[in-house]
């Protein structure tokens, strides 16, 4: 099995999961960030990390939602390190900081806490809260922090229940161009 089908099969496999608090499942998220980023004009590498942020939570056993039971199932993390092998880091480092993106935007934007969704908020407690200002500017000085924060942006938004977006094979193509040699 190549490993575009593998991921394919991952997502739609485990995909049916409930994502967080929210309306839609992990598939139904993972489609809609994908579909934002494309509609944006992204390029192929962060469509694939749109498409492929949130693998993390389908490669561990911590159940739906492990925020409920005040863990932090480090997704963001997982999600590197299982992603790492196929991806160079423009596919895996906004994979990795779309989680500090979203404790960096709560530091710097004065409204960005209020457009959290409920398990968003639930879970920002879990991973540090906002940012202070020493990492704040660690995470500007990386090079991957604009990627990170468009993807976040996406993340926040592909929690919209029953939008209808393309299959996982129309994003294939995206995560075939990025695949390491």
């Amino acid at each position: 099995m190549d490993a575009t089908t593998e991921l394919a099969d991952l997502l739609e496999g485990k995909g049916s999961r409930r994502y967080g608090l929210s309306d839609v499942n992990q598939l139904q998220h993972a489609l809609q960030a994908a579909l934002l980023a494309e509609q944006a004009g992204c390029n192929a590498a962060l469509i694939t990390a749109s498409l492929l942020h949130d693998i993390g939570h389908m490669v561990h056993n911590l159940g739906e939602n492990p925020a409920e039971e005040g863990v932090d199932d480090r997704h963001e993390e997982l999600g590197r390190a299982y992603l790492a092998a196929l991806f160079g880091p423009d596919v895996t480092e906004p994979v990795r900081l779309h989680v500090p993106a979203k404790r960096y935007l709560c530091a710097t934007e004065a409204d960005y806490f209020a457009r959290l969704s409920p398990d968003s908020v639930l879970s920002l407690k879990l991973q540090g809260g906002p940012m202070s200002a020493d990492e704040v500017a660690k995470f500007r000085a990386s090079p991957h922090a604009a990627a990170a924060v468009q993807l976040r942006r996406f993340d926040e938004a592909a929690k919209i229940a029953n939008l209808q977006t393309p299959p996982v094979v129309h994003f294939l193509p995206y995560v075939r161009a990025c695949l390491r040699g």
